[in-house]
């Protein structure tokens, strides 16, 4: 084979090459830098489409366009009253200027060790110069913080109570949202000068420490405990007002039914007495010999032996009995 033709195929391999890394595509969610030699050559390139560059001399740096996610770690942090907590935050940003981001921070795992820095360092001076109440409460909350203190019908309550050991209303100034936008706005102008932008920073969840979050159980327990006594208490004086009325109603009902038994018995002796009466005034003989018959039938002494004259007027129908047949 001719040594001219042997050198054809490397060579198309070659201007191949070359002429595939002169050209590459810039997605929607992509922003580009180009170097040479290490340093920025020309503007940023932030619109889609396909570009042109210098092979071999020249390379493309690639940065993300959509915002970005960062997740700080728990970490321990007292408050201005004195309150350990554990504090978790999450922040939101994006490469504002890819150029200065790519001079000075370089990498995106590069730029969350230095998120990791600045907004970690930001949150501890923030959580430590207010107070634990502010932390947990929204803007608004005002009357709910007193309702929640009234009556434990939330799981932020056991920090609401714990914050305020006083009975006296809530003097809130902040709240959670003022002290994240505080935060924002310390860090906003540290990470501008990183070609990083800030848009938003907040706390995912509040807790005690280990050792502080045993009393604060204890302390929600007692007053569940309280609140299941007031209602025992209120409802023992319901039921105490319900039987004092049903034994009332009773009481009428059977002063009722005792009266109307009366009147009737009174009516039913009054009308025997009638029947009697008539009945005896017809023959008051045959009356005189039912009452003594009467007697006899129930006179009675358990304690000895009663002795009567033969003329007393109890036995006078005795006398007259005659044996039969005489």
């Amino acid at each position: 084979m001719p040594s001219g033709v042997r050198w054809i195929f490397p060579a198309l391999l070659v201007i191949l090459f070359v002429v595939s890394d002169g050209f590459f595509v810039v997605t929607e969610t992509q922003q580009v830098i180009i170097t040479q030699f290490g340093k920025p050559v020309g503007k940023p390139i932030t619109k889609a489409g396909l570009y042109v560059k210098i092979p071999i001399i020249q390379k493309v740096n690639v940065f993300e366009k959509r915002v970005l996610k960062w997740d700080g770690n728990p970490t321990q942090i007292p408050t201005r009253d004195k309150k350990y907590i554990w504090v978790d935050t999450t922040a939101r940003w994006r490469i504002g200027d890819p150029l200065l981001f790519l001079m000075r921070v370089g990498t995106i795992q590069t730029a969350h060790s230095r998120l990791d820095g600045i907004i970690d360092s930001i949150v501890r001076d923030h959580v430590a110069n207010n107070l634990l109440v502010e932390l947990v409460r929204s803007e608004g909350w005002e009357q709910a913080g007193k309702g929640l203190i009234g009556t434990g019908d939330s799981l932020d309550y056991a920090i609401l109570a714990t914050a305020v050991e006083s009975d006296e209303p809530l003097k809130l100034e902040k709240g959670r949202e003022k002290i994240t936008r505080e935060m924002v706005a310390t860090a906003v102008p540290l990470l501008k000068e990183l070609g990083i932008e800030l848009l938003d920073i907040r706390i995912k969840r509040i807790n005690y420490i280990d050792s502080v979050q045993q009393k604060v159980f204890d302390r929600m327990i007692s007053e569940r405990k309280r609140i299941a006594a007031q209602y025992r208490s209120e409802g023992e004086g319901e039921r105490a007002v319900i039987l004092g009325q049903m034994q009332k109603e009773l009481a009428k009902i059977r002063s009722e039914a005792f009266m109307a038994a009366q009147k009737i018995r009174g009516q039913a002796d009054a009308e025997a007495t009638r029947i009697y009466a008539e009945a005896y005034g017809k023959d008051p003989d045959f009356f005189d010999l039912s009452r003594s018959l009467e007697v006899y039938r129930n006179f009675s002494n358990p304690y000895g032996i009663s002795v009567f004259s033969t003329k007393t007027e109890a036995f006078k129908y005795l006398k007259g009995l005659r044996k039969v047949g005489e």
